[in-house]
């Protein structure tokens, strides 16, 4: 996990591009999703983190995004519901 606030931008355009980050998330929520997901975009930068997989991002006990990984969501959503 990495936090956006310690990143420049033209690290954070470059570990994009090589593909080290690929899911952005929101550390007071613990929501993460797609880098292009719009709720994501309006987040404030001291809250954003950035993960290179999914995985990363599960072991970190955040929770898919409801907007951008539809999918996702309803497998973590029925998860918590059986519990």
């Amino acid at each position: 996990m990495i936090q956006h606030s310690q990143l420049s931008s033209e690290n954070l355009r470059s570990k994009i591009h090589s593909r080290d980050i690929c899911f952005g998330g929101n550390k007071k929520l613990k929501i993460y999703g797609l880098l292009s997901c719009r709720s994501g975009k309006r987040m404030k930068m001291e809250n954003r983190v950035f993960f290179a997989d999914e995985k990363e991002a599960l072991q970190n006990n955040y929770r898919p995004c409801g907007h951008c990984m539809k999918e996702a969501y309803k497998k973590w959503k029925k998860s918590i519901v059986n519990k």
